[in-house]
C-alpha cells in the first residue's frame, strides 16, 4: 500500500467525490454562521445544517467538503494522550434527498480499498443492530460475510439528538494489527484498544424522532458521512497516531528542534510536544479566520490554547518567542488545502507574537508566587489552594486561573472555584463603589484607560459624512485588540471621523464603517478623554484589522434629524427667555433625532398661554428662514457679540459661536441645519417639573411633527369608528352619547326604586319573632348600599317595631345593613353588634349605631348562612 501524504489524501478524496456528481465546496470557516448553538465548528455537517433541515436550498444536492474543525472538550487530556487533539479536519460526503444506503456504501468502500489501496481483507463494516437494509447491502451487494458485519445498538449506531431527524449509522473499522492490541483473545471489532480504529461513519438520516421515542419516515432521505483525514493519514502511513502523520511529524519535530529534545525518549517531554503541537495548529487556523485572543466566547478559547503552548514550551525550556516559528511550519504544510493560510501569515504571527508577549510578562511571576503559595499548602497539609489567592495571583499578577488550575492538577492539587468566584465579585463590587459611576461601557470596562494617550481623533463631519480614515485602535469590551471579526462587539478608532460623539446633550451618531467585505454596524459614537472617539457596535460580517483603511458612513436622515432637533433647542431657549424672564437657564438638554428635551430653570408650571406663545415664536423664526452662521473665535470674543454660554461649562481657547440670523447666538460644538427653514415645523409635546425649580419641554421637529399628528388622526379615526360615526362628528356624537347615558342613568335609578319598592310586599311574609322581637332578614339582588337604605326605611315603616337586616351582592361584593326601632333596641336588640357578627361570615367586616350599621364583606356564597346567623345574634342579644 502507498503511504500518501495528507494534503495528498484530501485531493484525492475531494476529486473522488467529485467524479459522483459532488460539488467540492471549500472549507467553512471556524466560525459559525447564524448558528447561535456552536461556538466552533466541530463537524464536517454542522455548516451544512441549514441544508440539512431545508431552511436553506444547497448549491447542489451532492456536496463533498473537507471541513476544518475544533473541539475542546478533552483539552485536559490533549498531550497526555496520543489520541486527543483540538485539530482536526473532517472528510465528508453529502446527499440531499438524493442518493441513500447503496451508493454512500459502494463508493465508501470504493475509495477506502480501490482509490487509497486499503486491504480489504483487513475492513470490517458494523451497522446498526435492527438495520436489516445496510446488512443486505453489505452482504448480498459488496460480498461482505456477515460474520464481518458487526450490530450495533442504539447508543453506538445510532445518529440522533433529541427531536428531529435522525437515523442508523453504518461504520468501517480498520485493523491495524496485533501491535496495536490488547493481547485479549477477545479483542475484535468495538474492543477499547487501538487495533481497530474507525475511519469511516456513513449516517442514513431516513427518520423523523417527535421527541417522544415515535419514529417516521422521511420523505427526503439524506446522506451524512465522516472521516477523520489525520486518522486515515495515520492508517495509510502505518504510524502510531495522529502525531507522527507527515504535516503534523513536521512540526512536532520542529518543536523538538526548538526544545533540542528527542521525542519517546522521556513522556513528561512527550506531553508538552504534542500539546504544542496541537495547539499550535488550531491556534493558526483560528486567527487566519478571524478569530483574536479575548476573554471570552471563541476568543477565549484561542487565549487559552496559545496560553497552554507558550507555557509548555517553558516546561521544555524553549526560550524566546518561539509560536511564530511554529505557526509557519503549520501554514507551510497546510497552504495547499487552505490557501488563506499564506494570505494572512504576517497576521497570524503578529497576532501570536502580540498574545506570547503579553503572557509572559505576567508568566514568570506568577510561577513565582504560584511555587510559594505551593510551599505553603505542603506545610499546612493542604490540597486545595484558596479562592484568595487565586484571585489575588489572577487580579495582582494577571496569572490565568485555568492555569493556575491545570498546573496544580498536575501535581495532585486543586483550586477553590467558589471562593474565587467570591472573591471576583466582591472586587467588582469595590471597583463599582470607587468609581461611583459606569466607566463607558459598563461598571466594570476599563478598556479605554488603556489605550496610548496619544491616539487622537480628529473630527470632519461638520463638512463630511462619508469619510474614508486609518484604524488606529480596536477594542472588544474588556481588552484591546489587533481584529475585530464577524459577531464581535467591540469599538473602533480612527485617525478622522465624520461620526459626532455624544456630547453637549447631542446624541452620537449612527451608521457604518465598511472595508472591502467588512462591515462594521456603528451603534453609538461616544467621546473620551483625550480627544478620541469612539465608534461602538457590532462587525455584522467580515474583518477589520488595525492599519486598515476604512469607510465610515453617518447615517444622512439620523444626523439630518438631529440637526433640526438640535437647531431648535437654540430657538428653544432663546423664546423661553422672551417670554418667561432672563432668569430662564439651562439646565440640560438631550437632543436626539426623534425629539428633543430642554430643562430649564423656572419656578411654576408654565401656563397654556406661554406654552402657545412660545411655540409660535419658535415657528415663526423657522418660517422667516434665518441663516445658520459658525464662527470660531476667542471666548473672550465670544462673550463681547453676546454669544450665550453654559454656565460652568469648560471651554477651550477657541470655541464656536453659532447664530441664527439676529435671534440667537450661543457656543455650541455641534451639528445644526444651515438654514431655520430646514427645520420645518415645531411643536411641544410636554411641560413638566421634575426637580424643585427645574422644569422640562419635550417637543419634535420636522418628520417628526407630522408623525406625531398623523398618530393623532389616526386615533381620532379608531375613535370615530368605535363610535360609528365620522372624525368631523365626534364631538356631536360624544354630546349625543352623554345625554343617553343621563337618561339612561335616570331611568335605571327610577327602575331600581320601583323594584325595591316592589320587593318590600314580596318579602314582609318572611318576618319571624326572636324572643318577641320581629325580625326581618332577606337577600335581594343587585342592589348597592344606597338603595339597601332606601328599602330598609321602607321594610321598617312596614315592620313597625322590630328589626331589619339586608343583604345584597352587587359586582361580586357584599352589602350588609341592619335597622333596629327604638322598642326593639330596649329590649336589648344592637344594629351594629348585629353586622358585626354578619360581616365576619361574609369575610368582611363593620358596624355602626345601635339604630342603624351596615358592613361589607367578599364572599357571596356565605350570604345565607350569614342571614340565618342575625337570628341567632339576636336572640343572644334579646334580655
Amino acid at each position: 500500500m502507498q503511504k500518501y501524504g495528507v494534503n495528498e489524501l484530501r485531493k484525492m478524496f475531494l476529486e473522488f467525490f467529485e467524479s459522483k456528481g459532488h460539488l467540492a465546496m471549500k472549507s467553512f470557516s471556524l466560525v459559525p454562521h447564524n448558528d447561535k448553538s456552536l461556538l466552533l465548528i466541530n463537524s464536517g455537517m454542522a455548516p451544512l445544517k441549514p441544508y440539512f433541515t431545508g431552511a436553506e436550498i444547497p448549491p447542489r444536492t451532492r456536496v463533498t467538503t473537507c471541513q476544518k474543525c475544533i473541539r475542546t472538550g478533552d483539552i485536559e487530556n490533549v498531550g497526555k494522550t496520543a489520541r486527543h487533539g483540538t485539530f482536526f479536519e473532517m472528510l465528508g460526503n453529502f446527499s440531499f434527498g438524493d442518493y441513500f444506503k447503496r451508493e454512500a456504501i459502494a463508493w465508501s468502500w470504493e475509495f477506502l480499498t480501490e482509490v487509497v489501496g486499503l486491504d480489504a481483507n483487513r475492513l470490517y463494516p458494523s451497522i446498526y443492530e435492527e438495520d436489516e437494509e445496510a446488512f443486505e447491502i453489505w452482504n448480498k451487494e459488496m460480498g461482505i460475510p456477515a460474520e464481518r458485519i458487526f450490530r450495533f445498538g442504539k447508543a453506538d449506531n445510532f445518529w440522533e439528538h433529541g427531536a428531529g431527524p435522525c437515523g442508523p449509522c453504518s461504520e468501517i473499522y480498520y485493523d491495524r494489527g496485533e501491535k496495536y492490541g490488547c493481547g485479549s483473545p477477545d479483542c475484535t471489532v468495538g474492543c477499547e484498544c487501538d487495533r481497530y480504529m474507525e475511519i469511516w461513519n456513513n449516517v442514513f438520516t431516513q427518520f423523523e424522532n417527535d421527541g417522544e421515542g415515535h419514529y417516521t419516515e422521511l420523505v427526503q432521505k439524506n446522506i451524512d458521512t465522516g472521516m477523520g483525514l489525520e486518522r486515515l493519514a495515520s492508517v495509510v502511513q502505518d504510524v502510531d497516531s495522529i502525531f507522527d502523520v507527515d504535516t503534523l511529524r513536521a512540526l512536532r519535530n520542529k518543536v523538538c528542534e526548538l526544545a533540542h529534545a528527542e521525542y519517546k525518549k522521556d513522556e513528561a517531554k512527550d506531553v508538552s510536544i504534542r500539546l504544542i503541537t496541537d495547539h499550535i495548529r488550531s491556534a493558526t487556523f483560528m486567527i487566519s479566520d478571524g478569530i483574536m485572543p479575548a476573554n471570552e466566547g471563541r476568543g477565549y478559547v484561542l487565549r487559552r490554547l496559545i496560553r497552554r503552548a507558550a507555557r509548555h514550551g517553558r516546561l521544555l525550556g524553549i526560550e524566546g518567542k518561539f509560536l511564530a516559528e511554529l505557526s509557519a511550519v503549520v501554514i507551510e504544510g497546510s497552504k495547499d488545502g487552505y490557501p488563506e493560510l499564506e494570505e494572512k501569515k504576517n497576521f497570524i504571527f503578529q497576532v501570536l507574537t502580540r498574545e506570547e508577549e503579553q503572557f509572559n510578562k505576567t508568566i514568570d511571576q506568577g510561577l513565582h508566587i504560584l511555587g510559594e503559595m505551593e510551599t505553603a499548602m505542603e506545610k499546612e497539609g493542604k490540597t486545595e489552594l484558596c479562592g484568595a489567592d487565586t484571585f489575588k495571583l489572577y487580579d495582582t499578577y494577571g496569572f490565568p486561573v485555568d492555569l493556575t488550575k491545570e498546573i496544580l492538577e498536575e501535581k495532585g492539587y486543586t483550586i477553590d472555584e467558589k471562593g474565587f468566584q467570591e472573591a471576583m465579585e466582591e472586587q467588582r463590587v469595590k471597583a463599582r463603589i470607587a468609581r461611583g459611576t459606569t466607566n463607558y461601557m459598563g461598571a466594570d470596562a476599563t478598556v479605554y484607560d488603556e489605550i496610548d494617550a496619544a491616539v487622537t481623533t480628529e473630527f470632519v463631519g461638520y463638512d463630511n459624512l462619508i469619510f474614508d480614515s486609518k484604524v488606529t485602535v480596536l477594542t472588544t469590551e474588556e481588552e484591546i485588540v489587533d481584529a475585530l471579526t464577524e459577531d464581535q462587539r467591540g469599538t473602533v478608532f480612527v485617525e478622522q471621523t465624520p461620526f459626532y460623539a455624544t456630547m453637549g446633550g447631542q446624541q452620537g451618531d449612527k451608521g457604518v464603517i465598511v472595508c472591502g467585505g467588512a462591515e462594521f454596524k456603528v451603534e453609538d459614537t461616544i467621546q473620551l478623554r483625550g480627544g478620541k472617539v469612539g465608534h461602538v457596535g457590532v462587525l455584522t460580517k467580515g474583518m477589520i484589522k488595525t492599519g486598515d483603511i476604512v469607510t465610515l458612513k453617518v447615517c444622512e436622515t439620523g444626523r439630518e434629524n438631529c440637526c433640526k432637533n438640535h437647531s431648535a433647542t437654540h430657538l428653544l431657549q432663546k423664546a423661553l427667555k422672551t417670554v418667561l424672564g432672563s432668569h430662564v437657564e439651562q439646565k440640560g438638554s438631550l437632543v436626539t433625532p426623534d425629539r428633543l428635551r430642554f430643562d430649564f430653570a423656572h419656578f411654576q408650571a408654565m401656563t397654556a398661554e406661554e406654552l402657545e406663545k412660545v411655540e409660535a415664536m419658535v415657528n415663526q423664526e423657522i418660517r422667516a428662514g434665518l441663516p445658520v452662521v459658525t464662527n470660531i473665535m476667542t471666548i473672550d470674543e465670544a462673550k463681547k457679540t453676546g454669544a450665550m454660554a453654559l454656565f460652568g461649562e469648560k471651554y477651550g481657547e477657541k470655541v464656536r459661536v453659532v447664530s441664527m440670523g439676529d435671534f440667537s447666538k450661543e457656543l455650541c460644538g455641534g451639528t445644526h441645519v444651515s438654514n431655520t427653514g430646514e427645520i420645518a415645523v415645531f411643536k411641544i409635546i410636554s411641560e413638566a417639573g421634575i426637580a424643585a425649580g427645574v422644569r422640562r419641554i419635550e417637543a419634535l421637529t420636522g418628520d417628526g411633527v407630522f408623525a406625531y399628528y398623523k398618530e393623532i388622526e389616526k386615533r381620532q379615526g379608531e375613535i370615530a369608528a368605535m363610535l360609528k360615526t365620522s372624525p368631523a362628528e365626534i364631538e356631536e356624537k360624544i354630546a349625543h352619547l352623554q345625554a343617553e347615558v343621563k337618561t339612561l342613568h335616570s331611568e335605571n335609578e327610577a327602575l331600581k326604586a320601583k323594584m325595591a319598592k316592589d320587593a318590600v310586599g314580596d318579602v314582609m311574609s318572611q318576618v319571624q319573632e326572636i324572643k318577641g322581637v320581629k325580625l326581618l332578614a332577606v337577600a335581594l339582588d343587585d342592589v348597592d348600599m344606597n338603595g339597601l337604605r332606601d328599602l330598609g326605611d321602607q321594610l321598617k315603616e312596614k315592620l313597625g317595631e322590630g328589626v331589619v337586616v339586608l343583604a345584597s351582592v352587587a359586582g361580586g361584593k357584599v352589602s350588609l345593613l341592619a335597622m333596629v326601632t327604638e322598642e326593639a333596641q330596649k329590649a336589648g336588640a344592637h344594629a351594629g353588634n348585629l353586622v358585626k357578627g354578619m360581616a365576619a361570615i361574609v369575610g368582611g367586616g363593620g358596624g355602626g349605631r345601635p339604630n342603624m350599621a351596615q358592613a361589607g364583606g367578599k364572599n357571596p356564597d356565605k350570604v345565607p348562612e350569614a342571614l340565618k346567623e342575625a337570628a341567632s345574634l339576636l336572640a343572644d342579644q334579646i334580655k
